[in-house]
């Protein structure tokens, strides 16, 4: 949790002692050959030793490689890096993060189930929820990321309290805890999901507060270079086997051996990078903050952020994400204001996605959240005017003059 004795810079650099030995050398062991990096892996197929060791292998008798889609020496070397570094018993890799959201959903409920999740949210998993999972009898209710409301909306056919926290783009934060205790109360005691992604194992941990699983896309700060796609649960054994079973097994949600070994490779590297990006952060809320062209910041580091006091408790740092609402100008448009930001950018880059070693910078309304209902996402709090910014490692300096000039072109 964050001590609010400590001045931040000592907050982080304390929470990237912590977990940076683990981000290199856990889960690691040198091969036969004694590599230092697990080799990739990419044969599709293993060779038996004999008749009775395939049917042994295919009863669940004895253990062993049997069919890329069933298991990799590359991604298993992987999940048991994810696994210590979220402090997690086990860990699945996935193809992406929407298949381990996908997978998590669909493992945890059937036909006639109940979700509820926030309204403030990625907006493919409030999709998936929304319009694909519908189809199946599976239903949502959306509601404010308060305990009191999801108490409210559940049923007895809850069975999947799903919780996104931070939440994109607005940064809300959710009572982990809070809601896991209203879990525990209801009849069916459905399960609690957390997606980490916007926070990363470096700024929470889900599991410690007593979450049942915790899902991330690897895509963003986890691999943090941007070249790679992949997602990850992780939690108890029982419950990330049985979500294995259907998300890569069932549904064929197969991380490749290179992605693995990509992921691998940037978590090494993951305290470090947080490190520098958390701090970068909380640098730009402040300065935006004061700003006379920005009319909101959302970032947790910010006192005047809602979830300020909820963040110093159950997070470890307030994240690498913020987002801020431009001032409006009397008949101006709010998303034309936004483009011109955009594009006046020079050191920060317009694109989807975050976590990368870049800082990208986004208009939510017209891309990432531009399938949300306009209704919908008025009710979420993401307005025409927001802009996202998920920091990198360049000079704060540097991002701080680059959105000056920007603001006021």
């Amino acid at each position: 949790m964050i001590d609010t004795k400590l001045t931040y810079a000592e907050q982080l650099r304390r929470r990237a002692d912590a977990i940076a030995t683990i981000c290199v050398h856990g889960g690691d062991s040198p091969d036969a050959d004694g590599a230092l990096d697990p080799p990739i892996v990419l044969s599709s197929a293993f060779a038996f030793a004999s008749a009775e060791h395939a049917a042994r292998a295919f009863r669940g008798e004895e253990e062993a490689y049997i069919y890329g889609r069933w298991g990799n020496p590359t991604v298993d070397a992987l999940e048991a890096k994810l696994a210590a570094v979220e402090a997690a018993e086990a860990a699945c890799a996935t193809a992406s993060g929407m298949a381990a959201i996908a997978g998590v959903v669909l493992a945890s409920c059937e036909a006639g189930d109940h979700v509820v999740a926030p309204r403030s949210m990625y907006a493919e998993s409030a999709r998936l929820l929304r319009e694909r999972l519908p189809k199946l009898g599976i239903t949502t209710t959306f509601v404010d990321g308060t305990v009191a409301a999801y108490a409210a909306a559940a049923t007895e056919q809850t069975r999947l309290l799903y919780v996104e926290t931070p939440s994109n783009p607005t940064l809300g934060v959710v009572d982990i805890a809070g809601i896991v205790e209203l879990a525990r109360s209801l009849p069916r005691r459905p399960r609690v999901v957390v997606d980490g992604t916007f926070a990363t194992p470096f700024a929470q941990s889900p599991l410690a507060l007593g979450s049942d699983l915790v899902v991330h896309s690897m895509t963003k700060g986890i691999g943090g270079h941007g070249d790679v796609i992949g997602g990850a649960v992780m939690g108890s054994r029982a419950l990330v086997d049985a979500a294995r079973e259907v998300i890569v097994k069932g549904f064929g949600g197969v991380l490749s051996p290179m992605s693995a070994w990509l992921v691998a490779r940037g978590l090494r590297t993951f305290a470090l990078r947080q490190e520098r990006a958390c701090a970068t952060a909380a640098a730009l809320a402040a300065h935006l903050a004061a700003h006379p062209r920005v009319a909101v910041v959302h970032h947790p580091s910010l006192p005047s952020h809602p979830g300020h006091a909820l963040a110093n408790a159950q997070m470890h740092a307030y994240g690498a994400l913020l987002s801020f609402e431009l001032r409006a100008k009397p008949g101006g448009d709010a998303v034309d204001a936004g483009r011109k930001v955009l594009e006046a950018l020079r050191v920060a880059t317009h694109a989807v996605s975050l976590g990368d070693v870049r800082t990208l910078v986004v208009h939510p309304a017209s891309t990432t959240h531009s399938t949300m209902p306009a209704e919908t996402r008025r009710l979420a709090g993401i307005t025409d005017g927001l802009l996202r910014v998920s920091c990198g490692l360049e000079s704060t300096a540097d991002l701080i003059l680059d959105l000056d000039r920007a603001l006021f072109a």
